[in-house]
């Protein structure tokens, strides 16, 4: 099934950011913004919700607490005690001291992880997965708007994204993926 959309195109990003408020006062759907760079704002001017990432970031740390915890009671009290050093190995919580760099290590080390895992994974960041960058000056100097046409009237839309400072707009067939 195939649908159009209207691509919009600027050549700075705050007279971007002030067609996208713009655009949202007048509302337009907007489907998505492409920048070479983050700019600063965006995200709230186009309405977007917080990201849940450094909740998610919080909970894989205490994963990877929870099992440095139990892999060193494992490894070092239970399954091979040894006496390092004159410590006793009978008692985690008398050599818990000790493993506090290792605790925070894999603490890091699962958060970073799991992190940019979850990332990828929620962005659909596959290995190989082909480019979806609809014009490739917004790679370099550019920045597109991509607005929906549906319930829209075209003529009135694009000439109303001139006025907003749009340097160039088209209207484009978009094929749906799903």
């Amino acid at each position: 099934m195939a649908s159009k959309v209207i691509h919009a195109l600027y050549s700075d990003d705050d007279i971007l950011l002030q067609a996208v408020k713009k655009v949202r006062e007048k509302h337009y759907h907007i489907e998505e913004v492409y920048t070479p760079f983050p700019v600063h704002g965006l995200e709230k001017a186009m309405g977007l919700a917080d990201t849940r990432i450094a909740i998610t970031s919080f909970l894989y740390g205490l994963v990877g607490l929870s099992v440095a915890v139990w892999m060193m009671n494992f490894i070092m009290i239970q399954d091979w005690p040894q006496d390092i050093g004159g410590k006793p190995s009978f008692s985690y919580l008398e050599n818990m001291p000790a493993f506090v760099p290792v605790m925070f290590e894999l603490t890091v080390f699962f958060a970073a992880h799991l992190m940019v895992i979850t990332f990828y994974m929620r962005s659909r960041l596959w290995p190989f997965k082909k480019a979806e960058n609809p014009d490739v000056r917004t790679t370099d100097d550019h920045f597109l708007m991509v607005i929906d046409t549906e319930n829209n009237d075209v003529e009135k839309a694009s000439s109303f994204l001139i006025e907003t400072g749009a340097t160039e707009v088209s209207l484009i067939d978009k094929k749906d993926d799903h």
